[in-house]
């Protein structure tokens, strides 16, 4: 897209430097996501982007879902050390051993509440009372990189088990699945996705 077309482009800015990125933003981004095992590789991949840009993971999220056994958490949660080390050192995906791990270590945990007879969707969607938070923000400027709810959401994960969930991952999650509607108003995603 040349620099003109960006500049008139009423999209939200930050998916404007690749295909990938606005196909993504297009179709994906700010969806409301209730399936759990879907939300365990939403959230297992924001924790996978911290300290990087989304459009690195999402360059390489193929090669977690292959990786990781398409994100299913009963097989990830029986990977053996030995295995995580062959994962930890392909380019596929990023090459961070501790952020590897916590694909198994949020894999546990994920299976642990759901013997409790929770849902994790329905843990995620309670600090939200179940429904998407419209947000109505005008620039890019005014989105929050965490928020109390973000900061509340992270300190139940850790406390359940899960790693690499921060509150600042844990708001990049919420938009990413939804559960907040962070498009910037002007965005024509932003009236698709407004809830009522």
């Amino acid at each position: 897209m040349s620099s003109t077309a960006e500049e008139t482009d009423s999209r939200c800015s930050w998916c404007l430097g690749s295909e990938l990125y606005r196909h993504y933003h297009d179709t994906e981004w700010g969806v409301p996501c209730r399936d759990p095992v879907a939300l365990f590789e939403l959230i297992t991949l924001e924790g996978a982007q911290a300290g990087l840009s989304w459009i690195t993971i999402l360059n390489k999220r193929e090669g977690y879902r292959r990786l990781f056994a398409g994100f299913d958490p009963e097989k990830v949660a029986r990977f053996t050390d030995a295995r995580l080390d062959r994962i930890a050192a392909d380019a596929a995906i990023v090459r961070h051993r501790q952020k590897v791990e916590s694909v198994r270590t949020n894999a546990r945990a994920w299976l642990s509440l759901r013997e409790t007879g929770q849902s994790f969707s329905d843990l995620l969607w309670s600090h939200v009372e179940h429904e998407p938070v419209d947000n109505a923000f005008r620039h890019m400027s005014e989105v929050p990189a965490h928020t109390e709810v973000s900061t509340r959401m992270s300190k139940q994960l850790k406390k359940l088990g899960f790693s690499f969930v921060g509150p600042t991952t844990c708001y990049a999650f919420m938009q990413a699945a939804g559960l907040v509607n962070d498009h910037l108003i002007s965005c024509p995603r932003y009236a698709v996705l407004k809830s009522g």
